[in-house]
């Protein structure tokens, strides 16, 4: 027996010892946990680069609200409040102490995540809440004022400030379900969606270690990633890559992975930084057997989308294995390869495996093929809330600009799609990523008679009948109304005509779902996720064994088009 097949018995065993041989899992193999016992003599650019800038940068802010109604205070002092100080005096407000110590504001904690290779003018979230020991009960109705964002670190008694790296401002969204005193922690945190603005890009690249680095190696790490990538700025073909230094080269990120940076950082430190043809060849064999063994094939996967085309017809018999896994890995590198052999495989994932529907809706989100957009197209009729959603923004992923998707700006204050579907109705809202609301049917009508806020100062009611009439009233302003027919479209309409925002349209529609004044489903954040239970599709008819199901360990990493998930552990 070979070095290579024993290892592969022991870690067989030993996977086999490790899970109770109650059911196989998806096992996670990064290209740094990869034995160099079953790999070739190639050299990968992973073997003398790390990445760099392909972290979360957190950043932060002392910063008022304003609008509440009266649930605010005036805060003790502290650091923070005599920052905000500082801050609202440095802006030119006029008798600060005085705004601060109105019921209608309060001083807030704010924070943020820089995505890796964020672009100036990026928006992103920020989280929003109250400090410890504050006497505020509600955020409700809040609006963020303009504020500053750096990086941020207490030493000592002192709070100390670094760069200026993005500003934020915005209505406040707190849990629409948050209500009375049993809720108080939720009704002091919330969020502002797309608040914050990136000032500075963000540069994404590769560190040659200390004892590699030469100007000949940067050069040439930088040369393989060109050849294997390459973009167009205005019709001129150029590569990704950059060697700007004897240890560091600029990435570009490639448009086919936008939306998940981190496996594009993983494929690019699996490319070959020189290899012949038929080194090539008796790679790609290697690299065969170690895809169609559910082992290593997660790994191999990433080194064969590396390779690129030529390595497509390996990948296709990774599609017609017998283990789901190998089949999942195999279709997803296709997927990125824009290759449609990879649409049926990752539809079914999506559509029947909630463990691995994230990565599927993002694989087929990244691709140009006609056949993936009518697999995503079809997904957003399904029974799935989380499939539906997430198959919509897996469409805006890949063209924001098709008419399905695109929808209407409405005032600045969110975007809002009403989708003509056949399926069931439903209504989704966000609570991370970007203000939306999007309608699955056109023809929703709110049931009657029902009473509604849209905030303090807008209220909708209606008898029984099919007229509702949204009213407005707020000091020193005349009153306005507007009578319209019970379609939630109508009704969604004339709040935002009155000057509602999201956070008061979000709010009506969950008391009109409580109040049972809408017929069908309402979601909130219906996101398809990591790290569920999995079970093999072939085990599926056998009953199962005693014992809990362990999470799922997917290779893939998380990507950054379902946003909110991708910053799970950053807490």
């Amino acid at each position: 027996m070979d070095a290579r097949r024993l290892l592969a018995g022991v870690l067989a065993f030993g996977w086999l010892l490790g899970s109770g041989c109650t059911k196989p899992a998806l096992r996670s193999q990064s290209p740094e946990e990869f034995s160099e016992a079953v790999e070739s003599r190639t050299r990968l650019i992973g073997d003398y680069a790390r990445p760099y800038g392909n972290s979360y940068v957190k950043v932060e802010s002392v910063a008022l609200v304003t609008g509440l109604a009266n649930t605010g205070e005036d805060p003790a002092p502290s650091p923070q409040r005599e920052t905000l100080l500082n801050e609202m005096k440095r802006r030119g407000v006029a008798n600060p102490t005085a705004l601060l110590a109105s019921p209608t504001t309060a001083l807030v904690l704010v924070r943020g995540y820089l995505p890796p290779g964020v672009q100036k003018g990026d928006k992103f979230d920020l989280e929003v809440h109250t400090p410890a020991r504050s006497e505020t009960t509600s955020l409700r109705d809040a609006w963020l004022m303009e504020c500053d964002l750096r990086e941020m670190a207490v030493l000592g008694s002192q709070l100390h400030q670094g760069h200026k790296l993005a500003i934020g401002e915005g209505p406040v969204l707190v849990d629409p379900a948050a209500d009375g005193e049993k809720d108080r922690a939720l009704l002091t945190h919330g969020r502002v969606l797309g608040g914050g603005v990136a000032l500075k890009t963000r540069s994404l690249g590769l560190v040659i270690g200390s004892e590699d680095k030469s100007v000949r190696l940067s050069a040439q790490i930088a040369d393989a990633i060109g050849k294997r990538f390459n973009v167009f700025d205005r019709g001129v073909k150029s590569g990704v890559a950059k060697a700007k230094t004897d240890e560091f080269i600029d990435l570009t990120v490639h448009p086919r992975y936008k939306n998940n940076i981190a496996r594009y950082i993983r494929v690019v430190r699996s490319v070959a930084i020189k290899e012949s043809n038929a080194d090539q060849l008796n790679r790609l064999q290697m690299l065969e057997r170690q895809l169609l063994d559910p082992i290593t094939s997660s790994t191999a996967a990433l080194r064969l989308e590396a390779i690129g085309l030529p390595a497509v017809k390996t990948l296709l018999k990774g599609i017609e294995a017998k283990e789901s896994e190998v089949r999942f890995y195999a279709a997803e590198a296709l997927a990125y390869l824009d290759q449609p052999t990879a649409v049926a495989a990752l539809g079914r994932s999506a559509r029947e495996e909630p463990s691995l529907r994230v990565y599927a809706l993002t694989a087929l989100s990244a691709m140009d093929d006609m056949a993936a957009y009518d697999e995503l197209r079809s997904m957003l009729e399904a029974p799935s809330a989380e499939t539906r959603y997430g198959a919509f923004r897996a469409l805006w992923a890949m063209n924001a600009a098709d008419p399905i998707v695109r929808g209407e700006n409405m005032q600045d204050r969110f975007s809002y799609h009403v989708l003509n579907t056949d399926g069931p109705p439903m209504i989704h809202v966000t609570r991370s990523f970007r203000p939306e609301i999007v309608l699955f049917g056109s023809e929703q009508r709110f049931t009657t008679p029902m009473v509604l806020e849209a905030g303090h100062s807008i209220i909708v009611k209606a008898g029984n009948g099919d007229r509702v009439v949204v009213s407005r009233f707020a000091v020193g302003a005349p009153d306005e109304r507007r009578v319209v027919s019970s379609k939630v479209d109508d009704v969604i309409r004339a709040i935002v005509e009155l000057g509602g925002n999201y956070p008061d349209v979000v709010v009506a529609l969950q008391q009109a779902k409580d109040a049972h004044n809408l017929p069908g489903r309402f979601e909130v954040d219906a996101l398809p996720d990591a790290g569920r239970p999995y079970r093999h599709k072939e085990s599926d008819d056998k009953e199962p064994q005693t014992g809990a199901e362990t999470p799922v360990e997917v290779a893939s990493p998380m990507p950054e088009l379902f946003f909110s998930r991708a910053l799970k552990g950053l807490r």
